[in-house]
């Protein structure tokens, strides 16, 4: 999807989304935080930033901690989810640090109030912050167990007014299979919420589709390991999978 004159065009939105799962800051790792996959992705932001297109984050805590996991394997769930929470405290800190090393003024606000470290979430500070041209981190999921940051990601984009919500991920779109292991699996263009709720396609979660469906945030699916994917995909062209309103065409 996309045209062929590569970034030429303007950007298609103005203020975006984006959501990293926690395991896209690994690398190739078992767990924890590889530097120069941060450092990399801090360099996707700063190209899409100088596109002139206001950002914020959301990023998961898979790869330090993940509650349900630890749920199914006899902890309180609660307890879990607020464990997970403050891994995505740590991701967000290691972001904000890699972003602020290639100049990129940076606030991570926590849903959890944790005030030695960050800011606690404040929906018109936030505005501010975007508004002052400063990437915004937005760490803690909702703040609430049972929510998961994917939850969080659609509603921080509702409350922020961002045009479009992008989920960076391993593969370049939604596939009806895994790709890695079913090879005959087939690639979607476009989907609506619908699609995605209807076949069980495993984007994000139901909540989370049905929260950017009721408040019309397209969602774009791409891989964050191409080089330059993040600014390809706002100004319209590279590879991705756009969630919207409308029937699959692809």
């Amino acid at each position: 999807m996309g045209d062929d004159d590569g970034k030429s065009g303007a950007p298609r939105y103005q203020r975006v989304l984006l959501k990293i799962s926690g395991e896209a800051l690994m690398g190739d790792r078992d767990y924890g935080l590889d530097p120069g996959t941060v450092d990399r992705i801090a360099g996707e932001v700063k190209s899409v930033i100088e596109l002139g297109v206001e950002v914020c984050l959301v990023i998961g805590g898979g790869n330090i901690f993940r509650g349900v996991s630890a749920s199914a394997s006899g902890m309180d769930r609660s307890t879990a989810d607020y464990m997970g929470m403050l891994a995505t405290v740590m991701n967000a800190l290691a972001m904000q640090a890699a972003l602020e090393r290639i100049d990129l003024p940076t606030r991570v606000l926590s849903a959890l109030p944790i005030s030695a470290v960050c800011e606690p979430y404040i929906r018109r500070r936030a505005v501010r912050h975007m508004e002052k041209n400063r990437v915004v981190i937005f760490a803690a999921g909702t703040g609430n167990p049972f929510f998961t940051t994917d939850t969080a990601a659609a509603l921080r984009a509702t409350e922020m007014g961002c045009e479009a919500l992008l989920k960076a991920t391993k593969v370049d779109g939604v596939y009806d299979a895994d790709p890695e292991k079913v090879s005959s699996a087939r690639r979607y263009d476009r989907l609506s919420y619908m699609d995605v709720l209807s076949n069980d396609l495993k984007v994000m979660d139901a909540s989370a589709i049905s929260l950017a469906r009721e408040n019309r945030i397209p969602i774009l699916v791409f891989s964050i390991h191409n080089a330059g994917g993040f600014a390809d995909v706002v100004s319209g062209n590279g590879r991705f999978t756009i969630i919207t309103e409308e029937d699959a065409n692809g």
